[in-house]
C-alpha cells in the first residue's frame, strides 16, 4: 500500500541553481515509485507560460513539472504568475487569469500581500487533497532578508505546507560553502528547523575530490547533504530562463535546414522551438543580427509580451528589412502569436494594453490586421493542418483580435470548426504555441529545404520528452540518498 508522504520543497541559494529541473526530477522519481506527485510553485516570474486544459494560464516550468509527474497541469500548481512587460512593470496572473499590470514597487510594498498569501495557500491546500506528495519549488534565494515580510514563495510557504526543505546550491558558479552556510545562517531559527537537507548541484570533475567538502558542509550547517548531482549536457529538459539563448548554435551549417529565431526583447514561450533544437535535420539558432537572418532557410518571429514595442525595435535595428529581404529571396517566414501579428498590415493597441504605443504598421507579409483589446485568450487546442490528416495539439495565449482583410488559405482547422492562421507565398502565421511539437507541421515547414541525403524519420517530440524525464530521474536518483529523502517525508519514520 502506498503511504501518504508529507510535502518536499526545493529552495535555492540563488537564482538559476537548478531548482526547476531538480523539482521535475523528483516529480518523475515519485511517479516511477508508484506515487501520484504534483508540482507547486506559489509565485513564478516568467514570460514562458502555458494554457491549462481549463484554458487558464500558468508558468511553463510548472507545466513541464506536471508532465514529469504524468498529470494534467492546473492553476493550483502555480497560482501566481508575474509576466514582465517592461523593466519595472508586470502583468499579474492570479489563479490563471490576469488581474492587471502593476509596478514592481507597488507589488512588493502594497497591502495586497495578505490576500495573495491566502490565495496561494488555498491553492496548495486544494492540490494537497488530490496528489501525494506535493513537490514544491522556491524562487531565487531563500535569504533575501529585505523581502522577508512580503515573501510568498519560499520559507513562509514551506511553513504553511509543513514541508521538508532541501537547499539547492550550484557548485559550478563557485562559492558553494559561503552560499550554503550564509543562506542557512540568515534564516530565522524557526525557518532553519524546516531545512532538512542540502543538495549540491552541477558538480564537474571527480566526485571523490568533494567528499571532504560534504563533511565540512555537514559539520558547519548541522544538516545532511543528501547528494551531489553532476553537471549534465546529454539530458534535455525545457529551460525556464531565456537568458542564454543568444549563445546557442550561432552560424548556419551546411547539410542542415537552417532555422533562425529572431531574438525579441520581450520574447515569450521560447520553448516553442525546443523540438527543432533536437531534430537532426535542423540547425536552429537565435539571433538579432541581420546578417545571420540572411543565412537562414527559415526565419521565425516568436511570441512576445510587448508586440508593438518589439516591432518598433525590429524596424530600428534593421531586422524588419532583413526579414522582408529573406522572404523576397524565397526563404520561409513563420510567425507565432505576437510574431504572427507582426506579419500583418497593421497593429493597433487603442487601450494601451501592452505599452504606450497605439499603432504601428506591420511587415505587410500577411493580409491581416490586429487590434489588442478584450480579454486575454488562453486555451488548449486540437487541430489539423489545412491539408493534413493527423490530429495535432497546442495552446493559445494572447491578447488581440486578428481579422483577414480578404479571403486567404488558413493554416489550421480547429476541432471546433474554426480556423487558425493563414499561409501566403511561403509565409505562415499562427496563434498556436506548441505547433512545432507536431511532426506533421515540422515536416511541412522544412520539406522544401531537406536535402535527399539528410532525410530522416519525423522527430517524435512527445516520445523524446518522456525519455528525457526518465534519464533525468535516473541521473538524480543515482546521486541522491533517496532512502534519506523518504525518511524525511514519511510521517511514520518521523514519528508523526
Amino acid at each position: 500500500m502506498i503511504e501518504n508522504l508529507s510535502p518536499l520543497m526545493f529552495v535555492g541559494t540563488g537564482s538559476d541553481v537548478g531548482k526547476s529541473v531538480i523539482t521535475a526530477a523528483f516529480c518523475r522519481i515519485f511517479k516511477q515509485d508508484g506515487y501520484s506527485p504534483a508540482p507547486f510553485k506559489a509565485q513564478n516570474m516568467a514570460l514562458n507560460s502555458f494554457a491549462t486544459p481549463e484554458g487558464l494560464e500558468i508558468g511553463r516550468a510548472q507545466a513541464v513539472q506536471a508532465e514529469a509527474a504524468g498529470v494534467p497541469c492546473h492553476t493550483d500548481m502555480n497560482p501566481l504568475l508575474l509576466k514582465p512587460s517592461a523593466d519595472t512593470i508586470c502583468q499579474v496572473i492570479l489563479n490563471g487569469k490576469s488581474i492587471g499590470n502593476q509596478h514592481a514597487i507597488d507589488y512588493f510594498t502594497s497591502n495586497n500581500k495578505a490576500v495573495l498569501r491566502e490565495e496561494v495557500c488555498a491553492a496548495f491546500d486544494r492540490l494537497a487533497t488530490r496528489y501525494n506528495p506535493i513537490v514544491l519549488e522556491g524562487a531565487g534565494s531563500i535569504s533575501e532578508i529585505n523581502l522577508r515580510e512580503v515573501d510568498l514563495v519560499n520559507m513562509p510557504m514551506a511553513a504553511h505546507a509543513k514541508a521538508s526543505v532541501i537547499l539547492v546550491a550550484d557548485i559550478d558558479r563557485g562559492g558553494v560553502f559561503a552560499s550554503v552556510y550564509g543562506s542557512i545562517l540568515l534564516l530565522s531559527e524557526a525557518e532553519r528547523k524546516l531545512v532538512k537537507g542540502i543538495l549540491i548541484n552541477k558538480f564537474r570533475g571527480d566526485m571523490r575530490l568533494f567528499e571532504s567538502g560534504v563533511k565540512m558542509l555537514e559539520e558547519l550547517c548541522k544538516i545532511p547533504v543528501i547528494g551531489v548531482v553532476p553537471y549534465f549536457r546529454d539530458i534535455h529538459i525545457e529551460e525556464e530562463d531565456s537568458v542564454m539563448l543568444h549563445t546557442k548554435n550561432r552560424d548556419a551549417k551546411a547539410g542542415k535546414v537552417n532555422v533562425s529565431v529572431v531574438l525579441l526583447q520581450h520574447m515569450s514561450n521560447f520553448t516553442d522551438f525546443n523540438p527543432l533544437e533536437h531534430d537532426e535535420r535542423v540547425h536552429l539558432y537565435y539571433t538579432n543580427q541581420a546578417s545571420e537572418i540572411a543565412e537562414a532557410d527559415i526565419v521565425i518571429l516568436p511570441g512576445t509580451k510587448n508586440t508593438l514595442h518589439d516591432l518598433q525595435i525590429l524596424r530600428r535595428d534593421g531586422l524588419a528589412q532583413a526579414i522582408l529581404q529573406a522572404h523576397k529571396n524565397g526563404k520561409t517566414v513563420l510567425g507565432i502569436c505576437g510574431g504572427y501579428q507582426m506579419l500583418g498590415i497593421e497593429l493597433l493597441d487603442p487601450q494601451g494594453i501592452e505599452s504606450d504605443l497605439r499603432q504601428l504598421p506591420g511587415l505587410n507579409l500577411l493580409p491581416i490586421t490586429t487590434i489588442l483589446e478584450g480579454d486575454k485568450i488562453t486555451k488548449q487546442v486540437n487541430f489539423k493542418l489545412k491539408n493534413g490528416n493527423t490530429a495535432c495539439t497546442g495552446y493559445e495565449i494572447h491578447n488581440g483580435r486578428t481579422e483577414h482583410l480578404f479571403e486567404v488559405e488558413p493554416l489550421n482547422l480547429l476541432e471546433n470548426g474554426a480556423t487558425d492562421g493563414c499561409v501566403v507565398e511561403k509565409c505562415f502565421g499562427t496563434y498556436i504555441h506548441g505547433i512545432l511539437d507536431n511532426a506533421e507541421f515540422v515536416d511541412l515547414l522544412i520539406e522544401p529545404y531537406v536535402l535527399e541525403k539528410s532525410k530522416q524519420a519525423p522527430f517524435d517530440y512527445f516520445k523524446f520528452k518522456e525519455e528525457q524525464f526518465d534519464k533525468l530521474a535516473d541521473h538524480v536518483r543515482k546521486h541522491v540518498n533517496m532512502e534519506l529523502v523518504y525518511e524525511m517525508i514519511n510521517p511514520s519514520t518521523k514519528g508523526e
